[in-house]
């Protein structure tokens, strides 16, 4: 994860929320080629899938911030967002809530056009995707706008409100 999100998470005092909206993210990740080759991570064998990420959210969450992933999904789910599904297990072990929003299920929602994060209402973390889910220039945009941030939060917890549970989501 950038430097950008992990700096923000470290002053986060409240809340961390994260929207992903995209069908595909980095096919060239090493991690989803493995995958796709009949890798999948092991419950019970947590050294074997715990990574530095998973210590950014452990540190956030244990020091009381809500840090939520909402992903906006279409379905079937496509390959790289099975992939993401699968490995969710690991963000919840971590300390984070994580819910799926089938686009079905978002009708009068307006949601935003870029992927990012909100931190404490106030910071907004844009994402640079192209097409194809790889990123472009800029990357990261750091945004520190109360009324951006307001927007995102609003249509953010919109979705949310809709979004079911990882426990309890079935991919169709």
């Amino acid at each position: 994860m950038a430097t950008a999100v992990r700096e923000a998470l470290a002053k986060a005092q409240r809340s961390a929320l994260h929207l992903e909206m995209r069908d595909s993210y980095m096919r060239d990740d090493p991690e989803f080629i493995r995958w796709q080759e009949g890798h999948r991570y092991d419950p019970a064998d947590r050294e074997s899938w715990w990574r530095a990420w998973l210590d950014v959210v452990a540190e956030t969450t244990g020091r009381g911030v809500h840090m939520r992933r909402l992903r906006v999904v279409s379905e079937p789910l496509s390959d790289y967002v099975r992939y993401e599904y699968d490995g969710t297990f690991t963000n919840i072990a971590a300390g984070e809530d994580v819910r799926w929003l089938p686009r079905s299920l978002t009708r009068g929602l307006l949601l935003p056009a870029l992927d990012g994060w909100v931190m404490d209402e106030q910071t907004v973390i844009l994402h640079h995707f192209s097409g194809e889910g790889q990123w472009t220039e800029p990357r990261m945009e750091v945004v520190h706008d109360a009324a951006l941030a307001e927007l995102y939060v609003s249509a953010y917890e919109a979705a949310w409100k809709r979004a079911v549970p990882h426990e309890e989501y079935r991919p169709a």
